[in-house]
């Protein structure tokens, strides 16, 4: 935000600039016959003040509407399948989410509350409450989505670019996982609309260049079944 101002402040400079120097007197004599001036945005490769700031004012606008139909309050079932036993069941648990646009719509946040099962000090498995929060955008720039996440269980930021696909409405976002020091690994996850009440989470990680499904979280909006 701080570097986005003080751009902000050079181009509206560099415009004032750009203006007195149009409205000055006609050049000097010791320079009126001398090679012409380089003008600002052509000759020296400096952009064009105008064209700049109009750019910029292009990559603030809010250009999608799609994640504001997730908007609301959520009720969720998820199941995670940690053990490496593939006959296993997957651990389940429940919990709600709460979606709300920030800043006139051009990001959304998701605040997620529930509790999942982890072994506590004496090893055996118990409730824990669980917290995270997610920040949600289209960026103009990369022409990409863009997710951030955090939670009470670890103290980095995950972030996500994605895209999405109108034929099956699901957006699909990759990331990458940091669990211990070194230990990088690829995530892909899918979140698919069923419908305005219904949406689904599915989420993939690639150990040894493998890639398997370790969660699933279904949605459902508040109120609806």
């Amino acid at each position: 935000m701080k570097t986005f101002l003080s751009l902000l402040m050079i181009v509206f400079a560099t415009v004032i600039a750009a203006s007195l120097f149009a409205q000055s007197p006609a050049t000097s004599p010791a320079t009126a016959t001398g090679s012409t001036a380089a003008q600002p945005g052509t000759a020296t490769g400096q952009p064009n003040p105008q064209e700049m700031m109009k750019q910029m004012m292009d990559m603030s606008k809010l250009n999608h509407k799609l994640l504001a139909d997730m908007n609301g309050s959520w009720n969720y079932t998820i199941k995670m399948w940690m053990n490496p036993d593939p006959n296993a069941k997957p651990q389940e648990s429940k919990g709600t989410a709460t979606r709300k646009s920030a800043m006139g719509g051009r990001y959304f946040t998701m605040d997620v509350t529930g509790k999942l099962q982890m072994p506590g000090e004496d090893g055996k498995m118990k409730d824990m409450q669980f917290k995270g929060m997610a920040l949600e955008g289209y960026d103009n720039m990369k022409k990409k989505f863009v997710s951030s996440w955090i939670d009470n269980m670890g103290t980095g930021i995950q972030y996500s670019e994605g895209t999405y696909d109108p034929a099956s409405k699901t957006f699909t976002f990759t990331s990458e996982m940091e669990m211990m020091p070194g230990m990088k690994t690829p995530v892909r996850e899918l979140l698919k609309m069923t419908d305005k009440d219904h949406m689904m989470m599915e989420w993939y990680e690639t150990h040894g260049g493998q890639e398997k499904k370790t969660m699933e979280i279904a949605y459902t909006r508040a109120g609806k079944k």
